[in-house]
């Protein structure tokens, strides 16, 4: 299928790797031109040129933290006018609420809400006087669902989904969409750590962690970063511009619920 994507402009934020290099390499492949973002350089600049290589298009890298202004300017300097905007950034690390303070709270809060929404506020008025833009926002299955220890990580994303629904709507007339992607348990490094500690506290081996874990979904298996980008550009493309306002799991089913 043909996304209708060629030649147009994608920010992907936290991209060097995981799901943010999903979307990338979706995105890159439908002709995109791209601008990746991440801390690791060394990880960034590969992923670059593995894109450049791979894909023939214009692959730019920005090593930043996308949290800060600083990271964000260099981001919009990079590409002032992008088409596509995908809002991805790693989210708190897993916590009781019990230990959190203000100080960890307020983090968690820029991460996944201010952050986000900042980056839709600089790229929109461009969008509108173009009559396109797609915003997708890589969020979480805890927005639908708790998941013990990631209480700061789900109430500012779910603030997100939140704040955007009257957004997306007063810009739909424009021509732009936003719409949510909430991965449940994907084979990233995030996840792995989440094995590590298992089998740290309870003695299990990680190929029976892993397993036991597949086996609470019903597609009996985890996610992975390409199914997940192609899902993301196909919100990006021509074919979508119907959608907006969505919070689209992509879980295996694990969320059990008929709406």
């Amino acid at each position: 299928m043909d996304l209708g994507l060629n030649g147009k402009k994608a920010i992907v934020c936290a991209s060097s790797r995981g799901l943010g290099r999903g979307c990338a390499e979706a995105l890159a492949e439908a002709g995109c031109d791209i601008v990746l973002n991440g801390r690791n350089e060394a990880v960034l600049e590969e992923t670059r040129t593995a894109l450049t290589e791979k894909y023939g298009v214009s692959v730019v890298s920005v090593p930043a933290d996308v949290s800060t202004p600083e990271g964000q300017q260099a981001l919009l300097s990079a590409c002032p006018e992008p088409d596509i905007l995908v809002n991805n950034n790693g989210g708190p690390p897993r916590r009781d609420y019990t230990e959190l303070d203000r100080k960890s709270l307020l983090e968690g809060a820029v991460q996944n809400f201010v952050t986000p929404i900042e980056l839709i506020q600089a790229v929109t008025p461009a969008m509108k006087a173009r009559g396109f833009g797609r915003i997708v926002n890589i969020t979480s299955l805890s927005v639908k669902m708790p998941i013990e220890g990631l209480d700061l990580s789900s109430g500012a994303r779910a603030g997100l989904t939140a704040f955007l629904a009257g957004v997306c709507r007063q810009l739909a007339p424009s021509g732009i969409t936003i719409n949510n992607l909430l991965p449940g348990k994907m084979d990233t490094d995030r996840l792995k750590g989440g094995f590590d500690r298992a089998a740290q506290q309870t003695g299990t081996s990680l190929e029976e962690i892993r397993a036991q874990q597949a086996a609470e979904i019903p597609a009996q298996r985890f996610g992975n970063a390409a199914e997940f980008g192609q899902a993301c550009a196909f919100l990006c493309s021509r074919h979508a511009g119907y959608i907006t306002g969505q919070n689209i799991l992509m879980d295996g089913g694990l969320y059990p619920a008929a709406f």
